[in-house]
């Protein structure tokens, strides 16, 4: 048996003893050097847990946009201190470089930032910073985790929120707010002006006429501080996909533009989301940021694969607000759903309220229902259109119910929501 190398040689044949070669001696006074030296290094090692560590993330910050978390570490030993830092978040925060290698001196203090670009809404909460010192040989090294706390609050992202200056601009016009001085056909009195060809007879101020000695008309502006309540449904249908995101994230973006826009306007905005409970309701106070609050109700609720009991909804809604308001219903067009539950109880909401239903549509429905290619793409083409089909038949229903509909692409229900909004305001219907 012969094993090749450069200090041993082991020969064995027969009855001939094994022989020794002095290469051996050696070999093993190197590995004992190497060994005193390695427990030598390694009591030279600082323990990474002497060393303080703090971690601060920023504010809440809405998704795609991008946050920080900084790592401050402190040295209070007597020793110059070797160590690799790593800051670890979960994936869906989108930590970036988060290794960070420092050499410290006794009592130095440094801070690292790890960069974040959170992609899903929610608390992200960090996990544990693997803290790693080296010996000053480079043999030996030392490693612990250490929990440091620290969560972002990821908020919707708001994308809508760049359709806002045209939509408040449009209702400063119905308010006769700006330079174009164009007046609504509100039920809140305005003020008077002299009467013109053409204007409407039933706005002649007779009194007002007869003390002027000549014709005035009143105008009349859209009212103010009327109630708006928004109802995002959280149940299983909110939770189907529609295109990169669930038909929840669409409904979020429409709740949000019309928040800010009623806000803005003077109306009162109430905001209930609820599936078979309420899972939270945000309520306009005097002096309060209803968006803000809103924003941080809605970062961590996410669909549920339940029903929603809309009488349970209608209830709540009730306990809102019973003077007349804009109801609007963030839900799906779907007929076996709204048929049952829903259908049912909406005289009790439009006995009081005016109340309209808002809901999603897949765009993906008219690609599919134009394809004739292949025999798999006609069934699918027919499924489509049924699809499409029940949901027109639907939005008949409710409106012969009295109900406003919309069921728009997950890009187009925000601005055209704010629109059946302002043309509401503008016939003095809300």
């Amino acid at each position: 048996m012969v094993l090749t190398g450069r200090f041993v040689l082991l020969t064995v044949l027969g009855a001939v003893p094994l022989v020794l070669w002095p290469s051996w001696a050696t070999a093993g006074w190197v590995l004992l050097a190497l060994a005193v030296a390695g427990l030598a290094d390694a009591t030279l090692a600082p323990s990474p847990r002497q060393l303080e560590v703090q971690r601060t993330a920023t504010t809440p910050v809405r998704l795609e946009t991008p946050s920080q978390s900084v790592l401050s570490v402190r040295n209070p030993g007597r020793r110059t201190v070797r160590a690799v830092f790593r800051d670890a978040w979960p994936p869906s925060a989108g930590a970036g470089a988060n290794r960070h290698r420092w050499t410290g001196a006794p009592g130095e203090r440094a801070e690292f930032v790890t960069e974040l670009l959170p992609t899903r809404r929610g608390d992200r909460h960090a996990a544990p910073v693997t803290v790693r010192t080296r010996t000053p040989l480079g043999l030996v090294a030392r490693q612990v985790n250490v929990e440091v706390p620290a969560t972002v609050r990821v908020m919707p992202p708001f994308r809508s929120s760049r359709h806002l200056p045209s939509k408040l601009a449009r209702l400063r016009e119905l308010d006769g707010a700006t330079t174009v001085m164009v007046r609504g056909q509100g039920s809140e009195f305005d003020s008077l002006r002299d009467y013109v060809v053409g204007d409407d007879v039933r706005s002649i101020d007779w009194r007002a006429s007869a003390r002027r000695q000549h014709v005035v008309v009143r105008t009349w502006r859209p009212e103010r501080d009327r109630r708006v309540i928004i109802v995002l449904n959280s149940s299983r249908q909110a939770a189907a996909r529609v295109g990169d995101e669930t038909r929840f994230d669409a409904a979020i973006e429409a709740a949000l533009l019309l928040t800010a826009l009623a806000s803005q306007s003077g109306d009162r905005v109430d905001v209930l989301i609820a599936d078979r409970r309420v899972r939270a309701s945000v309520q306009q106070r005097p002096g309060t940021r209803i968006l803000s609050s809103l924003s941080d109700q809605l970062a961590g609720i996410e669909p549920d694969f339940i029903e929603a009991d809309w009488p349970l909804i209608v209830s709540a809604v009730d306990d809102v607000s019973r003077q007349r308001s804009l109801v609007v219903l963030l839900t799906d067009l779907n007929a076996a759903a709204l048929s049952e539950t829903l259908v049912p109880v909406l005289p009790m909401l439009t006995r009081r309220h005016s109340v309209v239903l808002a809901s999603v549509s897949d765009p993906a429905l008219a690609e599919y229902a134009a394809r004739r290619d292949t025999a798999a793409d006609a069934f699918l083409a027919a499924s489509a259109e049924r699809a499409r089909l029940d949901r027109a038949g639907v939005a008949r229903m409710l409106r012969a119910a009295g109900l406003e509909t919309l069921d728009e692409t997950p890009e187009s229900l925000a601005p055209a929501l704010a629109d059946l909004y302002i043309a509401l305001k503008a016939t003095g219907r809300l």
